[in-house]
């Protein structure tokens, strides 16, 4: 099943995407009599039962909105955790001129940096230098705490397209990468949540970027350097993982960063984001 969040006026509703369109599940709801999940992050707590009154809404339901009158809010616009990681693909860590890491280096946004498919994306005018970097991105379904890797994909409800956007100026100023990286609207998230059953082995998934139409990042996610459930393991060491916690799981090879000649992104700048399965994630610069 394919979730997202969107706005009806000022208002996040949950939808379920189709072929036709996007189904308002409150709407939908009201109409066959059905009690259901209100928010992406209810879906994420209800388990099963959630998923079956969605399943039920899916049946009755007979005139969705065209995905093209939609306003898309951030996949999950309420993460209670905005986890990121670095040099996670190999190839990207070299083109970086960073040593491959023998252990996953973490880094946190927040709630303020989650933004929207097809959302306008405003850069601060006193960073200069601007990239972008598609992301397989993991939504926690269940608590999570000293779980082993072979275990930890079971606490994975599903999976989305992400950007984790940087200013590179900022986030070298220092050894701490926050600055440059947690930056109002930087997690660009969407269009929607897949869930797991959908995406059978997330370590085998193509990823790519487009800017203004030119492919910029290409590559898939079996070059990560700790996949997916390493990553969910290692975190809930130390930490208790949350339904609804998300987890950006690292880029590429690509990035503006890595490239001889950096044309760093500006006002005007149309990047997309896409990973297999998972959809086209989109947006513009102002």
């Amino acid at each position: 099943m394919k979730l997202v969040s969107f706005y009806e006026n000022d208002e996040i509703k949950l939808g379920i995407k189709a072929e036709e369109g996007i189904i308002d599940v409150s709407a939908a709801s009201q109409t066959a009599g059905i009690q259901a999940p209100k928010s992406v992050l209810d879906v994420v707590k209800g388990g099963s039962e959630a998923l079956e009154a969605l399943n039920k809404i899916l049946e009755v339901s007979q005139r969705p909105i065209p995905e093209e009158e939609v306003r898309f809010a951030a996949a999950i616009p309420n993460a209670g955790k905005v986890i990121c990681v670095g040099a996670n693909y190999r190839k990207h860590a070299i083109e970086s001129g960073l040593a491959i890491p023998e252990d996953p280096i973490y880094f946190a946004k927040y709630a303020n940096s989650l933004s929207g498919h097809g959302e306008e994306v405003a850069l601060p005018d006193f960073a200069k230098e601007i990239d972008y970097e598609v992301e397989l991105v993991a939504v926690i379904g269940k608590k999570a705490k000293n779980v082993n890797p072979e275990e930890a994909l079971q606490y994975v409800f599903g999976y989305a397209t992400g950007n984790d956007l940087s200013a590179r100026d900022l986030q070298f100023r220092s050894h701490q990468w926050m600055y440059g990286k947690a930056i109002d609207q930087f997690a660009p998230l969407g269009p929607c949540i897949v869930t797991a059953d959908e995406v059978p082995n997330p370590q085998n998934l193509n990823l790519k970027t487009w800017v203004n139409g030119e492919l910029r990042q290409d590559s898939n996610t079996e070059d990560m350097i700790f996949s997916v459930a390493e990553l969910v393991s290692d975190l809930s060491r130390i930490m208790t993982l949350e339904p609804g916690d998300v987890i950006y799981t690292g880029t590429p090879e690509g990035v503006i960063m890595g490239m001889e000649e950096k044309v760093w992104l500006k006002p005007g700048d149309e990047v997309v984001c896409e990973i297999e399965g998972l959809g086209r994630l989109v947006n513009k610069f102002v």
